[in-house]
């Protein structure tokens, strides 16, 4: 990578999808072989209005995003993923989530990361693993 890949640039590289912005996400930590990001909590994700836990969807997007970014130090952009695998631990009530994603493999083609969801204690409501085509964009 030439271009020096830092907090700030990460952020705006996340956030530039509404998507990603709508999650309400922020870049907390960018290690060589991780991230570390913040998704602030929103009525809109609640499945169940009489138990107000967050729709699957949402954690598994977030497992998504954790393991896809994870390698933006590598890789300098967001990556499309091929495979995505999810395992739901727990139910995510209101509150803002944390994500922790790390690379496992960096491939010259395919590479694969994984990433839990936590809540604000620390509880692990999800975790997953994907596999991304980290090969350079086409001119």
């Amino acid at each position: 990578m030439s271009e020096e890949i830092t907090l700030e640039k990460v952020q705006e590289l996340v956030t530039r999808g509404p998507y990603h912005k709508w999650l309400g996400l922020k870049v907390v930590a960018v290690h060589d072989d991780g991230i570390e990001l913040k998704a602030t909590w929103r009525e809109e994700w609640v499945v169940n209005p009489e138990r107000s836990y967050t729709h699957g969807g949402v954690l598994a997007a977030l497992v998504d995003l954790g393991a896809d970014w994870a390698m933006v130090k590598k890789t300098g952009r967001g990556v499309p993923t091929i495979d995505l695998r999810v395992d739901y631990h727990s139910a995510a009530m209101p509150g803002d989530l944390t994500v922790r994603g790390k690379v496992v493999r960096i491939g010259s083609q395919f590479s694969t990361a994984e990433a839990h969801v936590y809540d604000a204690q620390g509880k692990l409501l999800a975790s997953g693993r994907g596999t991304y085509l980290t090969a350079p964009p086409k001119a």
